[in-house]
């Protein structure tokens, strides 16, 4: 069988991840097209999978004028630019894997989900922690009886200070305007992979959170517009400096680093300290996303789940307790703890014993998910994907009602 050909639109970080598979699978995928406006990024694409050039474009709708270049297209656009290609690339006849989350508004998903369906698209999105491992077992735990009936779901997203900072405070992420509300952002799949987890639809949502610290009025006395300036920027534990600092003493040349200059050094990193928006003040961006936010959810088989996303954490791994009529069990993205009720014995889990599970990022959901979606397309079987085109829409429709739930400072039942 012929390797499946992919067309990457949008080769930033997660486009550029997601190519990787092909890379690493070149008898599965290989990467035939690019559509991307940066030149570096796009060279650099162009270069490692040895793309013609008669395939490579700026814009994806010079992909989408030339005939059909590949069975299958990676989009990977920022969130606001999702919609457009999706619908045109699936009315041309391509299979889709979209980077989560849909659409940054209802309509706009409503809208790729139409497509979808009225093309019968192989259809993905990047919710990726529904293909690790930890995730996988955790359903056979549950399937399997270990905890009696399944009750309730607790998750946290610890987002880690620096993080916050960098993605959501200076980044792309940092203007709901610009991109999406920080709970779409960084954790529909959290509310996905709850979604998955409990398997039941999810009939009422409430939320509460703000953007509690990185604003103007947070700002020290003396500090400068941007931390290369700046006198308090010892004492400042979101200095740009020290973030990325950290980093290049590691030796490590990947993200978040590549983000700021495509090639990654002392110096290259330093001038996008001094001139780019990652040297900022983080009390002087125009972020107004929130930095805590925590959000309740009632299903329909009357079980509840909670999430809560926190910015001021140490950077780290999910922390998740799932709690049964018979037994808990509490995980941390790689080792599921199950305590029995009747026995008060606890087995412990490592999910990092495959070698699979390490493959990739997100715990190796990134390879999951493109492995799954490889199969589908080359096999014309969407079942290899873990959720449809609805499922998915659904999980999207419960996050836009906890916004709307935390901005109105209400209950909001769901359909």
């Amino acid at each position: 069988m012929s390797p499946v050909e992919i067309a990457i639109i949008g080769a930033g970080s997660r486009g550029s991840g997601y190519a990787q598979y092909a890379e690493n699978n070149p008898k599965l995928a290989r990467v035939t097209a690019v559509a991307e406006p940066r030149t570096e990024q796009r060279n650099a694409l162009v270069e490692k999978h040895k793309i013609a050039p008669s395939n490579v474009f700026e814009d994806w709708r010079d992909i989408a004028k030339a005939e059909r270049l590949a069975d299958a297209a990676v989009i990977a656009t920022q969130d606001a630019m999702h919609v457009d290609p999706t619908r045109v690339l699936a009315d041309k006849g391509y299979q889709i894997l979209l980077e989560k989350p849909m659409a940054p508004d209802v309509d706009g998903c409503r809208a790729i989900a139409e497509a979808i369906r009225r093309n019968n698209t192989i259809f993905a999105v990047g919710h990726v922690l529904r293909y690790t491992d930890y995730t996988q077992t955790l359903k056979e735990l549950i399937a399997a009886g270990r905890i009696g009936e399944l009750v309730g779901i607790q998750q946290l997203e610890p987002v880690g200070y620096w993080h916050q900072a960098h993605s959501f405070v200076r980044g792309n992420w940092a203007n709901k305007n610009a991109s999406s509300s920080m709970l779409l952002a960084k954790c529909c799949h959290d509310v996905d992979w709850i979604h998955y987890i409990m398997d039941s639809k999810c009939t009422a949502v409430s939320s509460f959170g703000s953007l509690r610290h990185f604003t103007p009025a947070n700002r020290p006395p003396n500090s400068a517009e941007r931390c290369l300036d700046c006198a308090v920027e010892p004492d400042c534990p979101y200095s740009a400096r020290r973030i990325y600092g950290r980093f290049l003493e590691k030796g490590l040349h990947g993200w978040p680093l590549d983000i700021l200059a495509s090639e990654v050094n002392p110096k290259n990193i330093e001038t996008a300290l001094r001139e780019g928006p990652y040297g900022r003040c983080v009390y002087a961006c125009d972020n107004d996303v929130v930095d805590h936010q925590v959000v309740n959810m009632e299903f329909e088989n009357g079980n509840t789940a909670t999430l809560t996303m926190m910015a001021f954490t140490k950077a780290a791994a999910r922390k998740t307790r799932i709690f049964g009529t018979k037994g808990e069990i509490t995980g941390d993205g790689s080792i599921l703890r199950v305590f029995d009720f009747l026995t008060e014995e606890t087995e412990e889990i490592d999910t990092r014993a495959s070698a699979a599970s390490v493959a990739g990022g997100h715990g190796g959901g990134d390879t999951g998910l493109m492995k799954a979606f490889i199969e589908a397309v080359a096999e014309n079987d969407q079942s290899k994907v873990l959720g449809d085109c609805r499922e998915t829409l659904d999980s999207h429709l419960i996050v836009f009602a906890a916004e709307r739930a935390r901005c109105e400072h209400r209950v909001i039942e769901l359909d």
